[in-house]
């Protein structure tokens, strides 16, 4: 494994929420939050790109003049254009879903688009396009004393859509925000999800491309409550970033699924330190390899990249 920071010194005292994607020939972008600290008003969505050898200088993206923004997520749809959603408002329970879209690879941006109301985009990860052309987005709601997922479906590409749900674990209407989208054929659809105070990562399974959905259920692997991140791999396995605990967030860890994410192999070490490690995103790229971001300690986000072969 590789291991950097996609920036050493920043005009911001504290980020976090990182996603990432590839917009062609090995180049990424990364986004996170960052301002003074989570939910002041300073915070904005921020934005760098890669190379393939150096990140860029951290640069503001998005932001709004009366309310903090939060959980960018960033995603290239299979027409090559680069969408960027965020939220926008004074807390989870209260803030409202926008879009920025790129056709240059990230170069420019449109204006910010306003989602309609009672839809949020992907809550935190990237969403998946589907071979029909439609975005699953993975979306949830923290409301008072309640939390649950539901499945944001757009045909195109964030112009119209519609919403599913809604997804918990049976008896426990508090329970489960945040999913990872990871599609599993043509039309089955899985989401890996952050829970409340459950202490597992929860699934949930679709199998009519998000429109109805499982019950979700606990799996073994243990969780503190913080955010996660998944992907299909090009020779079908499934791929889990996270941390491997139910009491901190650290470690952080990466853990392979070779059927659809029922099951999972022991979890590989990608960082350990006596501080906040958490909100990982991850991604393959077109080369095979793995890239992976994360907070580290609020101050910077780590840039993780991950040879399979070499594991």
């Amino acid at each position: 494994m590789e291991h950097g920071f996609v920036f050493e010194d920043a005009p911001f005292a504290s980020c976090h929420a990182s996603t990432v994607v590839e917009v062609d020939d090995g180049r990424l972008l990364c986004a996170w939050f960052a301002g003074t600290q989570e939910g002041a008003n300073d915070v904005g969505i921020w934005l760098s790109e890669w190379d393939g050898r150096v990140w860029s200088e951290p640069r503001l993206a998005a932001s709004d003049p009366e309310q903090p923004c939060w959980n960018p997520a960033l995603f290239r749809t299979a027409e090559g254009e680069v969408l960027l959603f965020y939220k926008a408002g004074p807390n989870p329970s209260n803030w409202s879903g926008l879009l920025r879209r790129s056709r240059d690879g990230g170069g420019t941006w449109s204006d910010p688009e306003w989602l309609p109301a009672g839809i949020l985009g992907p809550i935190k990860n990237k969403p998946a396009q589907l071979p029909s052309g439609e975005i699953v987005c993975g979306s949830s709601v923290e409301s008072y004393k309640l939390w649950g997922c539901w499945a944001e479906i757009t045909p195109d590409t964030g112009r119209t859509w519609s919403k599913h749900g809604p997804i918990n674990v049976l008896g426990h209407l508090h329970g489960i925000i945040q999913p990872a989208v990871v599609p599993l054929g043509d039309a089955t659809v899985r989401f890996l999800c952050r829970s409340r105070s459950l202490k597992r990562i929860v699934s949930a399974i679709s199998h009519d491309a998000g429109r109805s959905w499982s019950k979700a259920t606990l799996t073994d692997l243990p969780h503190p409550g913080s955010g996660i991140d998944a992907v299909g791999l090009h020779d079908g396995r499934v791929a889990l970033i996270y941390n491997h605990t139910t009491i901190a967030r650290h470690p952080i860890n990466l853990a392979f699924s070779a059927d659809g994410g029922d099951t999972w192999e022991p979890p590989i070490l990608v960082e350990d330190i006596d501080g906040e490690l958490s909100y990982p995103a991850i991604i393959q790229a077109a080369d095979g390899r793995l890239h992976i971001t994360y907070t580290w300690l609020r101050r910077r986000v780590r840039h993780v990249v991950v040879d399979l072969s070499a594991l």
